[in-house]
């Protein structure tokens, strides 16, 4: 997976689902295996590693084997790309309302200088 927007889209897939968001998010605060991460959510273990397996091959956790533990780890170098991207965007975003801005400081001066000269 060495290609950035493949990593992206995989990435954001994964976490438009709440409860992989959820995951995420305690994840976190520590390393959990699956029985853990699966005690709040009524949902079998067998789906809660289907969600673990969907956030690892996004490449946002992973597992390592610590003696009979399976920890789950969050993998926090993947949230430097999505970082990344958006703030790209959000780059872009705030200069076209610093443009519009402009303009309508510009469109505003206009309409105080036309009153001015009617008075």
């Amino acid at each position: 997976m060495n290609d950035p927007t493949e990593q992206l889209n995989r990435t954001f897939a994964a976490l438009a689902d709440p409860t992989r968001r959820d995951i995420v998010a305690r994840l976190a605060g520590g390393d959990a295996n699956v029985s853990e991460l699966a005690e709040p959510y009524e949902m079998s273990l067998q789906a809660v590693s289907k969600h673990v397996k969907v956030l690892e091959e996004a490449g946002l956790v992973t597992r390592s084997k610590d003696a009979q533990r399976r920890p789950v780890h969050l993998d926090a170098e993947v949230f430097g790309l999505m970082t990344k991207w958006i703030e790209r965007y959000r780059q872009e975003a705030e200069q076209r309302y610093r443009r519009l801005d402009a303009l309508l400081a510009t469109i505003a001066d206009d309409k105080t200088t036309e009153t001015k000269e009617v008075s």
